[in-house]
């Protein structure tokens, strides 16, 4: 039985057709993915069944009968939760506090202990039984936040389940923990949309699979009746093989060296980076990945340790000498300290202390400054209705797009990267790969840290993991395979 049924969804932002009648159906008892290139829609049209966003029209039909979703809580009373790709947790709030959070409001008292008991029962039926229901919610890593945002899903009565990139801050153990879960609540009969751009997951986890491409509904297959390259093919229209552009950038000098960093969650880092080399950083959650990107940038503090750029020690008090120096950083959480989701893309494009186009008088060379602009945005095919468009208004892919191009307008010689391709579509996961591979060539040296091992693979000259804080070692050439990160990340150190 089709527990849900959505037909002729339309919806405009500022002129763009973010949905041109989309057709979307799900059974109860199944995980049916939602997939597209990022601007497709899928996360409209899911707002859309949440109540968080209006719509010009169609109708939205659950267990049969048709229902008016004019709010979020409305959605929830007719059993949809959904669980977005960026966090709504109450960060002061403790990890118990945020899954119950409904009951918080609607009583003269609570019953801590009572809330404490369920929050650990739902925790430990999820497999995360550490996770203590007293800790403040944002003190935990990113991982085990991501945890709580579906145990707060799980606490309500849900029969339509939605998960929007709900893995991209798992690891390996982590993402199974979730697919068992997911799995239990399938076969209790409840409806789980699951939106990812990881095909593995897909094809591991998914019974059917709906596509979107430009507002509009492809059409459902079985996913059983498809391949990796069929369904790419189907979003995109090129095959998974081109994934990984070529790369012509020259290796050179030593640009960026790193010796003895250490820090409180970091030990001893040492490591160098040529011009024109990309090097990856790969290992699990928590192995001190971020810490590393962090400290170079002078985000955090390090009690030990030095950061040469050009054969020049640097004295980085904070961000700014870091972006003065040359240094450039995209970080994890875009929605939080990559982006400024109210302000225009061309104000965050142009939003650090190096402005080629500020003149020496302090005057701003504007048409030079939007004409730069315009081209990175045709470059990076960002979708946007303008450059004056709200970065808040556009998908997460695209947002990732604006947070690139300040480097690039910048002309930054070192670009840390972390997690740049999270939550972003195949399509374009390309087009940024594009945009690294041409910051290369260019003479940039280029840091990622990544949790896709492919992309680690296919991206990175040279790779180094991580374990506990340091580094467990590095591979390249015939040595760096998946197998080869896997037993580095997890303290076998028998690679050759």
């Amino acid at each position: 039985m089709e527990r849900l049924q959505m037909h002729g969804i339309s919806k405009e932002f500022g002129g763009v057709a973010a949905l041109r009648g989309a057709a979307f159906s799900a059974r109860a008892g199944e995980v049916h993915a939602l997939m597209g290139e990022n601007g497709a829609g899928k996360s409209t049209l899911m707002k859309i069944l949440a109540g968080a966003y209006d719509h010009e029209g169609g109708e939205i039909h659950i267990a049969g009968a048709r229902v008016h979703v004019n709010s979020p809580h409305d959605a929830l009373k007719q059993g949809v939760s959904v669980i977005y790709q960026e966090f709504s947790l109450a960060r002061h709030l403790s990890v118990a506090e945020n899954i119950l959070i409904e009951q918080i409001g609607h009583r003269f008292w609570l019953d801590r202990r009572a809330m404490e008991t369920r929050a650990a029962e739902l925790l430990a039926d999820m497999g995360f039984p550490e996770i203590d229901p007293r800790s403040l919610a944002g003190n935990l890593p990113v991982a085990l936040q991501q945890v709580v945002e579906i145990c707060k899903a799980l606490s309500r009565d849900c029969s339509i389940l939605v998960l929007d990139e709900p893995t991209a801050v798992l690891t390996g153990h982590e993402t199974e923990k979730l697919f068992a879960l997911v799995r239990r609540l399938r076969d209790r009969g409840v409806c789980i949309i699951y939106i990812s751009h990881r095909l593995d997951e897909v094809f591991a986890l998914c019974d059917r699979v709906t596509v979107l491409k430009d507002g509009a509904t492809v059409g459902t297959w079985d996913i059983a009746t498809l391949d990796h390259d069929g369904l790419t093919r189907l979003m995109i229209g090129r095959e998974l093989s081109d994934f990984f552009p070529p790369r012509t950038a020259e290796i050179g000098p030593v640009m960026l060296e790193v010796k003895g960093l250490t820090s409180a969650m970091l030990r001893d880092v040492s490591f160098a980076v040529r011009k024109g080399e990309v090097l990856g950083i790969g290992g699990l959650v928590g192995a001190g990945r971020t810490e590393v990107l962090r400290a170079i940038f002078g985000a955090d503090p390090i009690s030990a340790g030095t950061v040469t750029l050009n054969g020049k020690a640097l004295s980085l008090r904070g961000p700014g000498d870091a972006v003065r120096a040359g240094i450039g950083l995209v970080p994890e959480d875009r929605k939080q300290q990559g982006v400024l989701l109210d302000m225009p893309i061309l104000t965050n494009a142009v939003m650090t202390p190096i402005n080629p186009y500020l003149g020496p008088l302090g005057i701003l060379r504007d048409k030079a400054e939007r004409r730069a602009v315009q081209d990175l945005r045709e470059g990076l095919r960002l979708k946007a209705a303008s450059l004056d468009a709200e970065a808040g208004t556009l998908s997460g892919g695209n947002q990732q797009k604006v947070a690139l191009m300040k480097w690039l307008v910048s002309g930054c010689e070192v670009l840390l990267l972390d997690e740049p391709t999270r939550g972003v579509d195949v399509g374009a996961k390309v087009e940024i790969y594009r945009v690294i591979n041409e910051l290369a060539a260019r003479g940039a040296a280029v840091v990622m840290v990544s949790s896709e091992m492919l992309e680690l693979i296919g991206m990175s000259d040279r790779v180094l993991v991580m374990r506990e804080g340091a580094i467990a070692g590095e591979l390249s050439g015939e040595t760096l395979t998946e197998e080869h990160i896997i037993e580095l990340a997890m303290g076998r150190e028998n690679v050759h």
